[in-house]
């Protein structure tokens, strides 16, 4: 974010990967400085368990919609190795 000029506050919605609830949860929080509301960063979690890195993707195609023309988002997922794959996104 601090790369591209963006602010953590100007995120509508955070799809991370879907590995379990408490990673999910502190990471928000990390990113956004407070507790976030569950539509911010929404979990798949039980409905889907564990997906690995596609569990971001399927959480951005479940929850997407809904955001205003203008709206910023990151998609995250994490790998081996402490890699991680990020990316912010607009809706257009």
């Amino acid at each position: 974010l601090q790369d591209e000029g963006k602010r953590p506050e100007e995120l509508a919605r955070m799809w991370l990967h879907q590995a379990n609830l408490g990673m999910n949860q502190l990471i928000a929080k990390t990113v956004l400085g407070r507790t976030p509301d569950p539509e911010e960063a929404p979990v798949i979690l039980d409905e889907y368990a564990n997906t690995s890195s596609a569990g971001s993707v399927i959480a951005f195609h479940k929850f997407s919609e809904d955001l205003e023309v203008g709206s910023l988002g990151m998609l995250c997922s994490f790998g081996a190795g402490y890699s991680i794959g990020s990316v912010i996104l607009e809706k257009q």
